[in-house]
């Protein structure tokens, strides 16, 4: 067991199926099922072998889905799709926060004991990006995507890991829980991210509660860290001591 003194660091980790079909997906979720939390199933596995599909594969081996979709469109119909998924018993789901109050308030009307989180800023974007997207900075953006959030009752947000210190300053967004995706080991390289941290940077910042997305750290390890199975284990190792750090934070505080 990976246990820090209150936390189960396994319920800190998500673990995404991303560019993966049934066959490796499934061999994956096999490997990893004693070892992650949650596993992402995102668009390209849905397109693959449909969502209903994804998450039964998920279900079968004991683990949680998290099905990333990033939903957009009108109120009425971000409501049925919610409903479907929640039916389906999917743990977590997420909708684009650019659907507006409207559309994440249908969201969350219809996700049942779903959790239900609002994107944010893609932690892909760079500053550059986020202004010919959004015309302001990516705290701004996210800062005000995650007020919508509030206001529209969403369990939660995702965003990139820099932006926790920054949302942490405002009383309004306490209730949120966060995820976190472009986490990088500091023995992995960055891949595809602009904005990312460590594990231990991200849980300093955004606290026990904070679920961070590793990806290829995990599935393409570099050789001189292993298997999968070796590189989820020191990850979990470092997740396990920075929850650790952070009890006796709050010892120290109480």
């Amino acid at each position: 067991m990976y246990k820090g003194r209150k936390v189960d660091a396994r319920e800190n980790l998500i673990f995404p199926l991303d560019g993966m079909d049934a066959f490796n997906a499934t061999r994956h979720i096999e490997m990893l099922k004693n070892y992650v939390g949650y596993f992402k199933i995102g668009l390209g596995l849905n397109s693959k072998m449909g969502v209903p599909q994804a998450v039964d594969m998920v279900h079968r081996f004991g683990g949680k889905a998290f099905v990333d979709q990033k939903i957009k469109d009108i109120p009425n119909t971000l409501a049925d799709a919610t409903k479907g998924l929640a039916d389906l018993g999917v743990a977590m789901l997420n909708v684009h926060a650019s659907a507006e109050i409207d559309g994440m308030m249908a969201v969350a009307e219809n996700k049942g004991s779903t959790l239900a989180y609002a994107v944010t800023v893609l932690t892909s974007m760079d500053e550059e990006e986020a202004y010919l997207a959004y015309g302001m900075p990516v705290k701004a953006k996210v800062l005000q995507f995650a007020r919508n959030a509030v206001l529209a009752g969403m369990d939660g947000i995702i965003c990139s890991a820099e932006e926790l210190p920054m949302l942490a300053k405002h009383k309004e967004l306490i209730r949120l829980r966060r995820i976190v995706p472009g986490i990088r080991p500091k023995w992995a390289p960055p891949d595809d991210q602009s904005r990312f941290m460590t594990p231990t940077e991200a849980i300093k910042a955004g606290g026990p509660e904070v679920k961070l997305v590793i990806g290829r750290p995990i599935s393409k390890p570099p050789i001189d860290i292993g298997t999968p199975v070796d590189a989820v284990k020191l990850i979990l190792e470092e997740i396990t001591g920075a929850l650790e750090a952070c009890d006796k934070s709050r010892e120290r505080i109480l």
